[in-house]
């Protein structure tokens, strides 16, 4: 039984890649351009990328030539004609994409499915205007899309359910993630990944650390591939804070989605990223910027208790037996315990003695990432690094520091998604690990930690910073 054939319009580095998908699961594929340049281009990058599979035995001998002749580049859309599902891969624009879909209409079948690959333009508003508005539905891919395993699957009001069921099954048969999500602005993705960037600029325009340092908060301790701000360099500040607004804007000012302008100043002084050679880094030639690592001589005295926290009594092997405060231990006389989202300052004017407060999101601390009430506690906390072997960076006393205060927020935002029926939670976390490359679900770290644990975690952030966009979610709350 031959397969159907796909079109995709659009011949950029996503719509190339979602035709190789295609074309490698065995379809007939039509790659559509009104650019011939595009469509060389793309031509020559699918070449490229198929000679390299083919090199490293991920296809058989021949493979490569096999699949690029499946795929037929045009720029005559009457060649859309005999295609079963036509997949839309523009520009980010609603008219622009409603016009395409016109032009597509005027010449496929009565019963094709369109689906637009939008990441985040309403499909039922998109649909709307459609001949058959039962057929059209949202295919949203991740770049690169023959690496990304994820695809939401979105259903407009008027998408009838078989139209959005083959879809998710010609996404999984292609080796895909297929996961249904409500048509929200955002979908999953761009909706609960926006505190990533958020908090990695607000720390940055809050001159909380260096931008090396924000970064590698996430990326040690919380495991991240790349960090925030690094992140966005790479996908480019114009993109990613046009996504912010765009979000921002359709939840009507909701607080959690607040742009910031750190990033829009980036976007105004044309400092884009890698493709413009310069965003919060430089790519010019000069060398990369490393955090700063305090040095210091192995801490001396280290005194715990029974009621000390697993994660410091860790890293305080062999420690005198003390009575301290419950969570801490005592470092050369400072005390020493994990964010709870307070201030060192707040705590060390409690006890009344210096305070050091360290990072954390999981069960280790390869690094030590901390706020200090004072410069002796934090000789204190460098001291404990060099006497365990970790690197120590001191960063501006601040509610919830960097890496936890994010990944509360991270978990804020997907309990809001579960709490609106975007997804289930299950879906949630797929989504974000298969589309963002997270190492693990936000909902699935939440439940790690403890939901009444987040919950105190997030309304002392609130507390302390006088914000309501930390308040916990609902869904925490019920969950509790």
């Amino acid at each position: 039984m031959s397969l159907m054939t796909v079109a995709v319009c659009g011949a950029g580095a996503m719509g190339s890649g979602i035709g190789q998908v295609a074309a490698q699961a065995g379809h007939p594929v039509v790659m559509f351009d009104t650019a011939e340049a595009a469509l060389d281009r793309g031509r020559a990058g699918i070449d490229k990328a198929l000679a390299g599979l083919e090199a490293k035995g991920r296809l058989g001998e021949g493979g490569a030539a096999a699949v690029s002749g499946r795929m037929r580049w045009t720029s005559d859309i009457a060649d859309l004609a005999g295609a079963g599902l036509v997949i839309e891969a523009i520009i980010e624009d609603e008219a622009i994409k409603a016009g395409l879909f016109d032009r597509i209409e005027a010449v496929v079948g009565e019963d094709a499915i369109l689906a637009s690959n939008t990441s985040s333009l309403s499909i039922t508003r998109l649909g709307a205007k459609r001949r058959r508005p039962d057929r059209f539905a949202g295919m949203h891919f991740f770049n690169p899309a023959p690496v990304m395993k994820l695809v939401e699957v979105m259903a407009g009001a008027e998408t009838a359910p078989e139209v959005a069921a083959e879809i998710a099954r010609l996404a999984t048969g292609w080796g895909k993630v297929a996961i249904p999500v409500r048509d929200v602005p955002g979908f999953i993705v761009n909706r609960v990944a926006r505190p990533y960037y958020a908090e990695g600029f607000r720390a940055l325009g809050e001159g909380v650390a260096p931008a090396a340092t924000i970064d590698r908060a996430l990326k040690a301790l919380g495991g991240f591939r790349m960090g925030p701000l690094e992140l966005a360099d790479l996908i480019g500040h114009d993109v990613n804070f046009a996504v912010a607004r765009s979000v921002y804007d359709a939840y009507f000012g909701q607080t959690r989605f607040t742009p910031q302008l750190a990033q829009g100043a980036l976007v105004d002084a044309g400092r884009l990223g890698r493709k413009a050679g310069r965003g919060v880094y430089d790519y010019g030639g000069a060398a990369p910027v490393e955090p700063v690592v305090l040095s210091a001589k192995p801490a001396r005295d280290i005194r715990v208790s029974g009621a000390s926290d697993p994660l410091l009594l860790a890293l305080a092997r062999d420690a005198t037996e003390a009575d301290l405060p419950d969570g801490m231990i005592e470092v050369d006389g400072v005390l020493v315990g994990l964010t709870d989202g307070a201030m060192a300052a707040s705590h060390a004017r409690r006890i009344g003695r210096p305070v050091a407060l360290i990072d954390w999101v999981g069960a280790d601390l390869p690094v030590l990432i901390f706020a200090a009430s004072d410069d002796d506690a934090a000789a204190a906390v460098a001291g404990l690094a060099a006497a365990t072997g970790r690197e120590a960076y001191r960063v501006a006393d601040r509610p919830g520091l960097i890496a936890l205060r994010t990944l509360c927020q991270l978990a804020n935002a997907a309990g809001d998604a579960v709490r609106d029926g975007v997804a289930d939670a299950a879906g949630i976390d797929d989504a974000l690990r298969h589309g963002a490359n997270y190492p693990l679900g936000p909902l699935a770290w939440a439940t790690g930690i403890g939901h009444a644990r987040l919950i105190a975690l997030l309304e002392t952030i609130a507390a302390e910073t006088g914000e309501a966009m930390y308040r916990p979610s609902e869904y925490f709350r019920r969950a509790a």
